[in-house]
Order: C-alpha cells, then sequence, then structure tokens
C-alpha cells in the first residue's frame, strides 16, 4: 500500500509467507456459497407457487437475510462484532489497495463496488449463521468457518508479524481486532451448539420464535400510559449534562455494528496514519542529511535558512505527534454522541416533535429514505475516518501556530518582544469589542422607550430620542464598514474552524439554513430516522400486535365453535374428528403441553399449534 525504505525491506526479507491473505479472501467465496446454499436449501420459503406433490424443490431454497437492518433487537453485540471481522477488508477497499482487475481511471469505481460485494460474499455466513434459526446445522457451519479465518490469520501473523514501516509486530497490531473478533465468534457457535443439542435431546425447551412485539417496546408504552410523579427524581451531574440511561430503549443492531466497526476501522487508520508519518520522518531525515551535504559544498557554516527549515521540520514532527491523541479522542467522543443524539432524535420523532428538524427535511422521500437506510452506516464510518484526518491536521496547524507565537519566543530568549506584540493585540481586540459593546449600551440607555411592566425583561422595540438616534447612526456609518471588514474575516475564520471540527459528525449538518440538502451525509441521517420511525415505533409496533393478536383469537374462537357444531350432529362425526376436538379441549386446559407437541409439516397441525401457542401466551 506504501512504498518501503532499506530498515523495513531488511526485516521483511526474513518473511517466509505461505498465506497469501487477498488470495484466500478469493478462495473463500467456495466455502461461503456452499454454506449459503445448505442454509437457503433448509429455509422454508413463506410464499410459494402451488405445484404438484411431485416437485422437487417443494418450497425449499429461500432467501437467506443476513442481518434485519431495521428491526433487530437480538444479538446486537454478536452482529456488531461480526462486522468488526470485516475491519481489516474495509481499510483494505478504503485505501484503494484491491485491484483485481486492471481498468481504466474512470472505471475505478467499478473495481470497488466488485470489491465490496465480494468482502460482502467473503464475510456472509457470519451473519447468515447467526441469524438462522437452524441452529445446530448453522453453529457448526459458522464455527467451521470462523476456525478456518482464524487460523489462517494466526498463520500469517506468526509466518509475517512484522511490517513495513513500524517494524517489529507491526502485522499484530493490524490483526489483533479481528483475531478478537473472530474469537468471539468462535465462542458465540459454541453457545449456540450447544443450546441448540440441549433442544435437540429434549433436555431444554425450545426457544420461542421472535416476537413481533419487543419487551423494551410494551415498556416504553406502558410508560407513556402512566402517571407522570409530581415530583421528578434528582438526577446527577453526570446523567443531566451527558446521559442518561433509558431501560425503556435499545439501540438497533444496525447501529451497534456500525459503531463497533467504527471504532476498529478508527484504530486501523490511525495506525496507518502513524506508518505514513514513519515513513515521511525517515525521508525528511533524509533531505536534513542532503541540504546540510549541499550548505557544507558550499563553504556555508550554520546558514539561518538551514536551521529555520530544521527547527520547522522538527516541530512539526513533534505536534504531529502530540496531536494524535486528542484527534483521537474528538472522534471517539463523536462516537459516542452520535449514539445519544439518535437516541433524542429518534424519541422527538415518536413523540410528533419535528422542530428540531430543517423544514425541507419535514416530510422526506420515500425512495431516497430507503436507499438512505442502506447508505449511513458505511457513510459514517468513512466521515470518522475523514474527519479523524482533517481533525488532526487542523489540530496540528494550531499547534504550530501556538509554537510559533508563544513557545519559541521564550526558548530563543524573545519573551519581551513576544509578551510586547501579544500585549498590544489584545488590547486592539479588546478596544474593538468594547467599542462594539458600547453601541449596546447607548443604544439600551439612550434610543429604547423604558419598559411597560415592572416584569419586562427587556425594554420594548420603540425608539426613543430620534434625532439623536440619526445622528449616531450617520457618524457610526464610517467607523462600521472598517469594523465590517473584520467581522467578516471573522466570520470566514469560525465558519472554517466549526467545519473542521465538525465534519466528522453526520447527524447536523454544516451547511447554512436552506442548503441543508447539498449535504448528503445528513440527508442519510435523516432518511434513516424517518425509516426507524416508521418501523420501529414502540406505539405503532403495539397497535400492529394488538391486531394480529385480536385476528389470531377470532380464528381460534371459530375454530372451537367449528368443533363444536361438529361434535353436535351425532353419529355423522367420524372418530379422528373427536379424536382432534378431544385434543384441543386437553391443549386449551392445559397451555404448557402446546409447547412441548410436536407438529407434523403438510398436515395442518403446525399452523393449529402455533394458534394455541400464541393464543396461551396472550
Amino acid at each position: 500500500m506504501f512504498p518501503p525504505n532499506a530498515r523495513t525491506r531488511q526485516l521483511n526479507g526474513t518473511c517466509d509467507i505461505s498465506v497469501d491473505m487477498e488470495l484466500f479472501l478469493h478462495y473463500s467465496l467456495i466455502p461461503s456459497f456452499f454454506i449459503i446454499l445448505v442454509l437457503s436449501f433448509l429455509q422454508r420459503r413463506e410464499q410459494h407457487r402451488e405445484r404438484d406433490d411431485t416437485y422437487l424443490l417443494r418450497n425449499h431454497f429461500g432467501m437467506i437475510v443476513p442481518l434485519d437492518f431495521v428491526g433487530t433487537f437480538s444479538n446486537r453485540w454478536s452482529y456488531g462484532v461480526a462486522f468488526g471481522a470485516t475491519a481489516n477488508k474495509i481499510m483494505f477497499l478504503f485505501s484503494e489497495g484491491y485491484q483485481p482487475l486492471l481498468v481504466p481511471q474512470w472505471a475505478q469505481a467499478f473495481v470497488l463496488l466488485i470489491g465490496g460485494i465480494e468482502v460482502g460474499l467473503s464475510h456472509f455466513p457470519f451473519f447468515a449463521c447467526l441469524s438462522s434459526e437452524f441452529g445446530l446445522v448453522s453453529s457448526v457451519l459458522g464455527f467451521s468457518y470462523s476456525l478456518v479465518w482464524f487460523v489462517v490469520t494466526t498463520l500469517y501473523i506468526i509466518q509475517c508479524p512484522h511490517g513495513q514501516f513500524v517494524g517489529n509486530y507491526e502485522t499484530v497490531m493490524f490483526y489483533w481486532p479481528s483475531l478478537l473478533c473472530l474469537a468471539f465468534l468462535l465462542g458465540r457457535f459454541l453457545h449456540i451448539f450447544v443450546k441448540s443439542l440441549r433442544v435437540h435431546l429434549g433436555w431444554e425447551l425450545q426457544m420461542e420464535e421472535k416476537p413481533f412485539l419487543e419487551v423494551h417496546q410494551a415498556e416504553h408504552v406502558k410508560r407513556l400510559l402512566r402517571k407522570y410523579p409530581l415530583q421528578e427524581r434528582n438526577k446527577s451531574w453526570f446523567q443531566t449534562r451527558i446521559y442518561e440511561w433509558d431501560p425503556y430503549f435499545q439501540f438497533p443492531s444496525r447501529m451497534i455494528g456500525t459503531i463497533v466497526l467504527a471504532f476498529i476501522c478508527l484504530y486501523l487508520f490511525i495506525v496507518i496514519e502513524f506508518c505514513v508519518f514513519v515513513y515521511v520522518r525517515d525521508e525528511l531525515d533524509v533531505f536534513e542529511g542532503e541540504l546540510e551535504s549541499y550548505i557544507t559544498s558550499m563553504n556555508q557554516t550554520g546558514s539561518p535558512v538551514l536551521l529555520q527549515v530544521k527547527e520547522l521540520i522538527n516541530i512539526t514532527k513533534e505536534v504531529w505527534v502530540v496531536t494524535i491523541l486528542p484527534a483521537s479522542l474528538t472522534c471517539v467522543s463523536y462516537l459516542f454522541h452520535i449514539l445519544a443524539c439518535y437516541r433524542k432524535h429518534i424519541k422527538r420523532l415518536w413523540a410528533g416533535d419535528k422542530h428540531f428538524l430543517p423544514l425541507k427535511f419535514h416530510n422526506p422521500s420515500s425512495s431516497e429514505s430507503v436507499v438512505a437506510i442502506a447508505r449511513y452506516s458505511g457513510w459514517q464510518i468513512a466521515y470518522i475516518l475523514w474527519g479523524y484526518l482533517i481533525i488532526h491536521v487542523m489540530q496540528s496547524l494550531c499547534g504550530l501556530a501556538i509554537m510559533y507565537s508563544l513557545v519559541l519566543p521564550v526558548i530563543h530568549h524573545q519573551a519581551l518582544e513576544m509578551l510586547r506584540g501579544l500585549g498590544i493585540g489584545i488590547l486592539t481586540v479588546s478596544i474593538v469589542l468594547g467599542l462594539m459593546v458600547l453601541q449596546v449600551w447607548i443604544a439600551t440607555s439612550f434610543f429604547l422607550q423604558p419598559k411597560m411592566g415592572t416584569d419586562d425583561k427587556q425594554k420594548p422595540l420603540a425608539l426613543n430620542n430620534r434625532r439623536a438616534f440619526h445622528n449616531f447612526n450617520y457618524f457610526l456609518f464610517f467607523y462600521n464598514v472598517l469594523l465590517g471588514l473584520g467581522a467578516c474575516l471573522s466570520r470566514l475564520f469560525i465558519s472554517c474552524v466549526l467545519g473542521t471540527w465538525l465534519i466528522a459528525r453526520i447527524d447536523r449538518t454544516i451547511l447554512q439554513s436552506g442548503y441543508e440538502r447539498a449535504d448528503m451525509g445528513f440527508s442519510a441521517w435523516i432518511g434513516m430516522l424517518y425509516v426507524d420511525h416508521y418501523h420501529t415505533n414502540p406505539v405503532l409496533v403495539s397497535f400492529c400486535h394488538i391486531l394480529i393478536t385480536s385476528h389470531r383469537e377470532r380464528r381460534l374462537q371459530q375454530t372451537i365453535k367449528y368443533w363444536y357444531l361438529n361434535q353436535s350432529a351425532g353419529p355423522r362425526l367420524s372418530a379422528r374428528s373427536r379424536t382432534r376436538w378431544l385434543l384441543l379441549q386437553t391443549l386449551i386446559n392445559n397451555p404448557e403441553l402446546v409447547r412441548l407437541r410436536k407438529s407434523r409439516p403438510g398436515l395442518g397441525s403446525q399452523e393449529f399449534t402455533q394458534i394455541l401457542l400464541t393464543c396461551s401466551e396472550s
């Protein structure tokens, strides 16, 4: 990805690599397709056309869903760790180091698209095995696939632990997050296998299917229906100023996976940046040596220009290293703040409050919102990475300004000149600000009419002493022209600082009012919020849950009525029908037996048991 130097070439010369990670990525598609094929065969299609019973596939080969990006609230951290296992490949794509095809420059977007699809297919089994309802088979397949990736990655690290820039254990620095994620997935699949085996052997009851209404959503609706206490409980400083935990709110799996992957990618990006810094530092050292040799050959010693260049290089290197920590901490705080903003914004939408959104986003396009939820996770990670780099550069420039304006004058015994210039600058700014404050004070004291009531916070906007006011405006007109120049420059400076400081935050726009649609990242954030709002609103989901439960109860009542009429028919009732009627009465009177009853597909008993199970739960 970057050209090596002499020292690293010597380290890498001792490596005997038998595992090519890029080649293994290509070959991993073979077992990936096999796992997808097996899980697809086991997956039943919910809607299929009526065909002859001898048809080979029947209703097999359903579509595999790796992850529900909208309404999944279970297995959140497992999905997040599965995303974390893809971090190295995503950073490889981010650096555009993946070039499987030689194409013109204008076709690079298609190559990156192919690379993204290949990475997605190679890691598809992790998500498919986690979300599959066939726990016994999916856990074995997922464990085997994760073990292969773990072994291959470990062999690659053992065979070549050193890198091209940092030197010793550079490969370990790059790959230990993926190894940790793969180890977690191995443990997770092993846990799923043991649990599914216990269910298969009858040692444990089978887990219920995914509920339509989550527990936290039901509790949220119950809290809305309760009366709030007249006196709220006291909150700590952390709860008031930073974050307050809500037991009836859960982040979807998409947000957890995005944050986990963003953390790992940010770490890898910082490591890559440090590697580039090491390479540039070595090149600058070579440049300094050549410059000294040139000055010596010209019979010049102690040239001021040479000293200033060397000083600039040394200070730049030190400032760049020092600002790594504050820049990384800023981006880490942004990741946590994004979660807090997501909860705050989605709760406001649940309450019907759209005032925090620009007016143009009150009724977004449905198609754009659907695309936005697909874009958000990837864009959020990219914004964080580029934001870190931009913030790091900005903080380094601020550090250089502080060094040259405050620190170096003291080192060079020019503290008095520095203090004199600093004092003159502070005095000039203070006078300008004082004149601005004086204008406001004069306007308040002489050119506004008195308050109309004792409870008014400020004077009414009604002019007083109009003749003096017009003279005041006339004589300050020429001064305010010059003052406006400084105000314009300060506006530009503040916009640049805030724009670069908040570039990584996708939850707010950095553009002026009226131009928010030009901010594609902010548009993706709003579209994602609306999709979650329309599909995971607890009140709406609870209402749909009541409708579905009521419909199932009516179907059960109709079934009971049908069997009762058949029983009253007398001699026309068959023995099989009497047996099924007695079975129905037994299951209704003993709901705990419904979970233990085995269903035979194709005979209608599976749907009948499911109806009884739902009604017994309600």
